[in-house]
């Protein structure tokens, strides 16, 4: 296998958690017998500072020669001003719109060897495994809106369509059925108009998929259930803005926020892969962020853009095994454990690779 990687290292801690997913795939390269090539780019805050833009026409233009690209984060202090014309977000919204990666798929697991960390009890995280597959290019996000809120007044617009509801729905119980064969779709249906199509939506894919089973769950139900019963969840199908904060919220059953990957897919085997944190300025350039969420996107990477199954789950199986070896970032670590820096961690994965 010969495939291009486009790394976008971006801010913060990005550019530290990149380079050790890397270090995870040359290694994967060299047992499978792979040629990774690889090529960098700004994105974010540091490409703000550099040429104005948080995703420069040469960035887009690299990434379009790519088979998949891999992101660590974006954003900071210095340019968190949400008044500001120009944001690092923006950068990662214009990538999403510009491929059509319009399914967003986070992958929630709670470690038993984690299980002490998360605020729930134990028991509730037994068999936690869960998928959310969010709409990632309409809703809230993306439709018509007023720009700047400096006003008495100000809008966002969640829009979609029902071809836009329903190729994600494609994606979730396609999903579902090389797992376990649950649908949850989340919706506000009650309230909410763009809800009640959402619904109607989804449950004209799901005709075609008999083999599922679809359940429906509002919002506010949902955000309760995660965390009372999160083990009776498989695919989680949510809107954009439903479901980024309902991983977010998720992310606790793992943790911490930084073991939860994803990767953002359109048509065909070209996605974005990058963890769920932020870019975490407070710890960065000290070495201690934890890479897991990072080289587990390297994973799903390998999966979905280059048809490497087997080299993904052997990824998978490292990181899951240094885990219950005792290898800890200090975001896992308990008080009276000396805390891995973020490149020895990664040495215990490839130990275990």
């Amino acid at each position: 296998m010969k495939a291009k990687i486009v790394t976008l290292p971006g801010d913060g801690i990005g550019p530290e958690v990149t380079e050790q997913a890397v270090r995870v795939l040359d290694a994967v390269a060299a047992r499978g017998g792979h040629e990774f090539t690889y090529e960098s780019a700004l994105i974010g805050g540091c490409a703000i500072d550099a040429t104005g833009n948080p995703l420069p026409d040469e960035t887009l233009a690299v990434c379009k020669s790519a088979d998949a690209v891999l992101l660590g984060a974006v954003g900071g202090p210095q340019w968190s001003d949400p008044t500001a014309p120009v944001r690092p977000e923006q950068g990662l919204l214009k990538l999403r719109h510009h491929f059509d990666l319009f399914a967003n798929l986070r992958p929630v697991k709670a470690y038993p060897a984690l299980a002490h960390y998360a605020p729930l009890r134990a028991d509730l995280l037994e068999n936690v495994d869960i998928l959310f597959v969010r709409e990632l290019t309409s809703g809230i996000y993306f439709g018509p809106r007023q720009e700047q809120g400096d006003g008495d007044s100000a809008h966002d617009t969640m829009l979609y369509t029902v071809e836009q509801v329903q190729r994600a729905a494609r994606v979730a119980f396609e999903a579902a059925r090389q797992r376990r064969g649950k649908v949850a779709s989340v919706d506000k249906a009650n309230v909410l108009a763009s809800m009640r199509l959402w619904r109607r939506a989804v449950t004209e894919v799901a005709a075609d998929y008999p083999d599922i089973e679809l359940e429906h769950v509002l919002v506010d139900a949902c955000a309760m259930h995660l965390l009372r019963r999160p083990a009776s969840f498989d695919v989680v199908l949510a809107g954009n803005m439903f479901g980024d904060i309902l991983s977010d919220e998720t992310s606790v059953l793992a943790g911490s926020l930084g073991m939860l990957p994803s990767a953002s897919l359109g048509v065909g085997s070209f996605g974005v892969y990058e963890p769920i944190h932020g870019s975490a300025p407070d710890i960065a350039g000290q070495g201690i962020a934890n890479p897991v969420a990072t080289i587990l996107s390297a994973a799903m990477l390998l999966r979905h853009s280059l048809g490497l199954d087997d080299d993904a789950q052997a990824v998978e199986a490292a990181v899951e095994a240094a885990l219950a070896s005792g290898a800890r970032t200090a975001d896992i670590a308990d008080p009276n454990t000396e805390p891995l820096s973020t490149s020895a961690f990664a040495d215990r994965v490839l130990a275990h690779l």
